[in-house]
């Protein structure tokens, strides 16, 4: 129960409107005005929802002043060090960490369910070999939906878990037959033996006639990238799964619009961004001069992979990445070009008053598309990488929202500004 209140008054006629206050356990505290319009016949206008919360969440908190990121209150720090990507999904999806019995049954649950329906391998057919992969990955997670109309109950919750370890299990799959369609390799089956990340690396870059052996600087760092991509609270894709999933879509329809929105060069596309931008420089004789533009604010040059729309301080995603992408690096011995440029663009602005002043810190994407060029994965693979990790939030967040008993269809308002009503004029009378 709200324990305080605003009261918005209108001016002009007068009237008035109490609005509970609701506290959360962290960040302000939020104006509920579902009585806005009924006592004063006005909405609130907030482009992009930015002071707007659009619902109850115990899933994630992110405090982008202090740079802080929990998942069910554990420091995204904490996760990152000591977890794994499917113990954090547990965590994401349950709500609590699991046992040893707990991780080794959603293990096992998570194996059993990692094949797809043959007659979807021939679904990748219908693209062009060199369609965007997130336009293929978005097709296809829509496609799955095609094979489970037995267990997609939206309002029993087991039917919901099911869903749950089906999304999570299967998105290796999928993204790494996308990876291998567009590559002209055979698709690979998964193999239960392996952990999962492994098993994804195995599905993505083995070949039929060579034994695969993982590199374990690699698996750290796939791990790491999954559990550090895995949810960040109500950004524009998650928003856009709950959106539709509000509307009692399929949820892999919701997972799929999840996946159209993260495509976006401002949202899950911003990695890819990096690399063409370290490819732009060219040399690292021209940094300097790519960073003066940068500064130029008649110049419309950007530092990708700099700052961040929530993130006022460092991103404390990029502090744990950080550190991942110089080992591999350095354990790869790799001897590129953009590596280098990558790495002295970093020192630069850490150094820099003008991007310090600005609190315009290396974030998350600036690491981890170094790390998928690492590890040969394609540019424009990068974001489908994304989506694999953050299928695990996105279906988290689902199951909250149909669990939630207030939860309703999503309707946002307008402010319309467009013409006043006026007659149909017949094309002949048009002047």
């Amino acid at each position: 129960m709200a324990t305080r209140s605003v009261t918005i008054t209108d001016n002009v006629s007068g009237k008035s409107v109490e609005c509970p206050v609701h506290v959360g356990e962290y960040g302000a505290p939020v104006i509920d005005i579902k009585n806005l319009y009924k006592e004063l016949g006005m909405f609130t206008f907030d482009i992009g929802y930015a002071s707007t919360a659009s619902c109850r969440s115990a899933i994630t908190y992110l405090d982008g002043e202090e740079g802080v990121l929990l998942h069910r209150g554990y420091p995204i720090e904490q996760l990152a060090e000591k977890s794994s990507f499917l113990e954090v999904s547990y965590l994401l999806v349950n709500g609590e960490l699991p046992n040893a019995a707990q991780l080794d049954d959603w293990t096992h649950s998570i194996k059993m369910h990692s094949m797809t329906h043959e007659h979807l391998s021939r679904f990748y057919q219908g693209y062009r070999y060199d369609a965007h992969p997130m336009s293929v990955l978005a097709g296809v997670c829509a496609a799955v939906a095609s094979y489970y109309h037995s267990t997609t109950d939206i309002y029993n919750p087991e039917h919901r878990l099911m869903t749950a370890k089906r999304i999570i299990a299967k998105m290796p799959n999928l993204v790494s037959k996308t990876y291998r369609y567009q590559s002209g390799l055979p698709f690979v089956y998964p193999d239960n033996s392996r952990e999962y990340v492994e098993n994804f690396m195995y599905m993505m870059f083995s070949w039929p006639t060579e034994p695969y052996v993982a590199n374990p600087v690699a698996l750290r760092a796939m791990n790491l990238l999954l559990i550090l991509h895995a949810d960040h609270e109500q950004n524009a894709s998650t928003s856009t799964v709950r959106l539709a999933g509000s509307a009692e879509s399929n949820p892999y329809a919701c997972v799929s619009a999840g996946i159209a929105t993260l495509w976006g060069k401002a949202h899950g596309g911003a990695n890819e961004a990096v690399i063409e931008m370290l490819q732009e420089i060219g040399d690292v004789k021209n940094i300097r001069k790519f960073v003066d533009r940068a500064k130029d604010k008649n110049d419309n040059v950007r530092l990708m992979g700099f700052g961040h729309r929530v993130y006022k301080n460092y991103d404390p995603r990029a502090k744990i990445i950080r550190q991942a992408c110089h080992d591999l690096l350095d354990s790869m011995n790799l001897d590129q070009p953009m590596f280098e440029i990558a790495m002295e663009l970093e020192r630069i602005a850490l150094e820099d008053e003008y991007f310090i002043s600005r609190k315009l810190y290396p974030n998350v994407d600036f690491y981890s598309g170094l790390i998928y060029q690492a590890l040969n994965i394609p540019t424009s693979m990068f974001t489908p990488m994304f989506a694999l990790a953050r299928s695990a939030g996105w279906i988290a967040q689902w199951m909250e929202m149909l669990g939630d008993g207030d939860f309703r269809i999503g309707r946002p308002r307008q402010l319309y500004i467009g013409a006043k009503q006026r007659d149909y004029v017949a094309v002949a009378q048009r002047k």
